[in-house]
């Protein structure tokens, strides 16, 4: 087992501890999905259509190229992604490889494997054996962060799987991620929309970005001054 995958391990059973004595450790069996929401930046419905075939676990790659969405008489369908760029295939880490791996390892085979429009293998299936769609769990995150709050005093701000997204996106653009980039993983058509994000960085993160390109000229001159300085040659050194 890697340092990553225990820390995983480890940071399930502390919150699992800290379920059972809330009376919420219903919830935890759900905390790869938070896990991966929050360090993937994944649409709800993308995750929703995921099957075991689009997780690449060997190279560590998430394949995306369609949705499961919910019509509105209650048929399941498959549809493409929401834009071209939403077709794409996003890296994992290794603690986001290790969420996936248990949440596959954990997947109890259902008496009837559902398919939609091709697809089968979905990851998450309800008690009639169809998958879970957006709805399903934008009410198990309603759910989880309620339990919480009658709980606690310090109150849980409202989460759903779209704060994950944005979260996520907020948190690749902060340390300076190269907008297209993120443009990539997040799936935005529009260039605009990635760079959105950006404008919620404020001057703390404006004088880090600063410091920064200060510290890339000071290193760029350093580079070019030992350019300029006289390569070193044998004659230069005497025999002892």
């Amino acid at each position: 087992m890697t340092c990553d995958s225990l820390h995983i391990r480890q940071e399930k059973i502390r919150l699992s501890n800290g379920f059972q004595k809330s009376s919420i450790f219903v919830y935890c069996k759900y905390y790869e999905v938070v896990y991966i929401l929050f360090h993937r930046g994944m649409r709800i419905s993308e995750f929703c259509g995921l099957t075991i075939r689009d997780i690449d676990l060997e190279n560590k790659v998430i394949n995306i190229d369609h949705q499961l969405q919910r019509t509105s008489d209650m048929r399941l369908v498959i549809e493409s992604t929401k834009t071209n760029a939403g077709t794409r295939k996003l890296p994992m880490t290794e603690d986001v490889a290790q969420c996936f791996r248990g949440i596959i390892e954990d997947r109890e085979p259902p008496k009837v494997e559902k398919v939609i429009d091709g697809y089968s293998g979905f990851l998450f299936v309800d008690k009639d054996c169809n998958p879970l769609v957006a709805m399903h769990w934008e009410h198990r995150f309603n759910h989880m962060v309620k339990r919480y709050n009658d709980i606690y005093r310090v109150q849980m701000p409202n989460i759903t799987p779209h704060v994950c997204r944005h979260t996520y996106c907020s948190n690749m653009a902060k340390p300076g991620m190269n907008p297209k980039t993120l443009q990539y993983l997040m799936g935005h058509s529009d260039i605009g929309v990635t760079l959105n994000t950006y404008t919620h960085l404020g001057l703390e993160d404006a004088t880090d970005e600063l410091r920064r390109m200060e510290d890339l000229e000071n290193a760029r001159k350093e580079l070019e001054k030992n350019k300029e300085e006289k390569p070193v040659s044998q004659k230069m050194f005497r025999a002892i």
